[in-house]
């Protein structure tokens, strides 16, 4: 039995080690701002699972899922600014729920217009509906607060049981039980029913109408449920910046969680939770190292789709089915080989984008750049020469080295193809 065949059989034990490892985060990750960027995950997770209801599950493609979030994100901050006047007696650990119910209320309004079709109808009205809500936010400040958005405070009330989610552990561990709780609401979800009938509308809708179901009642229902969980994302998000902006409601939020959940893998349930982690380390770790993190970003969704069009997931597990072929010598030697020939190509490609973003950016005062403990003159052609040799010299290892890894690997896959 494989590793993928047990955890197929027996999900459990992947819940508890999630469970184990949100637990256990903390003391590996001690520092505030480590804690800030779990937040982050956490967040970031829900979101990209709430928006793969949609995408993996239902095929719905939306570049308006920010506006559920961003919705719900509001009411949280509303809820807790009531709380703090003592007019809503709620207490902080249930505020996302509020936002929870704010998205869900939204995919109801915004739900019955959107889904009236699917596929690129469905995502351009998506798209109209996030400018149009992301306009409405600059309209009326008196729930939207206007440019400078809507804050609140947090601590609010006496703490209970010693719990005041002023420190930013307490913060964390609430964001990470909301996290696991609303991953596993997911995960049940994709198992209803509904959730199956949302794959057969996925498919093939006229087959689903054909046997009862109306596919745009079931595109509607699941929009509900992904907006609920895109909305408790929000929620937490108040919680954690106690500010509220409208950029939450912008076409830019939806385009990261896009993202994100592409290159984690929109075929695999785990696919957007590695997606969301990879996502926030690349937009808040990256930019501390190097200015063209958006590059980098960039670049690295187009390889995604062009290489890999299943994600980090899909190919992480083709990589662990050809280790398990019977070939593991071969194919772990052909990797190696290959994972050789592009460190060069990788390490020359950056160097050239650093020292380009250098030059254009600071080399009036100071042309000289400190990137990957080297110092480079970037007013002489020296280590622009270097760098570019040593790119070309890695496409030239890596195009030698293709052709046996992709032979290697086409056996591999059909010595198991000819096992099952």
């Amino acid at each position: 039995m494989t590793m993928l065949d047990t955890i197929r059989k027996s999900p459990t034990s992947i819940w508890l080690v999630c469970a184990l490892a949100l637990l256990l985060a903390p003391l590996v990750f001690a520092q505030d701002a480590a804690l800030s960027i779990l937040c982050l995950m956490g967040m970031a997770i829900i979101f990209g699972l709430s928006f793969n209801i949609l995408l993996g599950q239902g095929g719905m493609l939306s570049f308006g899922h920010a506006v559920y979030a961003g919705l719900g994100a509001y009411a949280a901050i509303h809820a807790l600014r009531l709380a703090e006047a003592g007019t809503l007696p709620i207490p902080v650990s249930l505020v996302p729920l509020i936002g929870g119910l704010a998205g869900a209320c939204a995919g109801i309004v915004l739900g019955y217009v959107t889904t009236r079709k699917a596929g690129i109808t469905f995502a351009m009205i998506s798209l109209g509906i996030v400018e149009l809500v992301s306009a409405s936010a600059l309209m009326f400040p008196t729930f939207f607060g206007g440019e400078g958005g809507i804050n609140a405070n947090r601590v609010i009330g006496r703490p209970m049981l010693g719990i005041s989610y002023g420190p930013q552990i307490e913060v964390y561990y609430l964001i990470a039980c909301w996290t696991f709780v609303s991953a596993a609401g997911i995960y049940a979800f994709t198992r209803t029913p509904l959730g199956r009938m949302l794959n057969a509308v996925r498919d093939n809708p006229e087959r689903a109408a054909f046997v009862g179901y109306d596919p745009r009642r079931v595109r509607c229902l699941a929009l509900v449920a992904s907006a609920f969980f895109a909305g408790i994302a929000g929620g937490l998000a108040a919680i954690h910046f106690e500010i509220v902006t409208p950029e939450s409601v912008g076409l830019a939020r939806s385009a990261g969680v896009l993202l994100a959940t592409f290159i984690g893998g929109v075929g695999y349930f785990f696919g957007p939770v590695i997606g969301a982690i990879a996502g926030v380390l690349l937009t808040t770790v990256l930019p501390s190292y190097t200015k063209a993190w958006q590059l980098y970003f960039g670049a690295l969704f187009i390889l995604m789709v062009m290489i890999a069009p299943d994600g980090l997931t899909g190919f992480a597990v083709r990589q662990w089915r050809l280790l398990r072929s019977g070939h593991f010598g071969a194919v772990a030697k052909r990797s190696m080989v290959l994972l050789a020939a592009l460190l060069p190509t990788c390490m020359g490609l950056a160097t050239l984008i650093e020292m380009s973003y250098h030059r254009s950016l600071e080399a009036v005062g100071d042309p000289m750049l400190r990137w990957g403990g080297m110092t480079m003159d970037t007013s002489t052609p020296t280590p622009w020469l270097l760098a570019a040799l040593l790119m070309f010299a890695g496409m030239f290892a890596c195009k030698l080295a293709w052709p046996p890894y992709r032979q290697i690997c086409a056996m591999a896959m059909h010595t198991q193809e000819g096992a099952v």
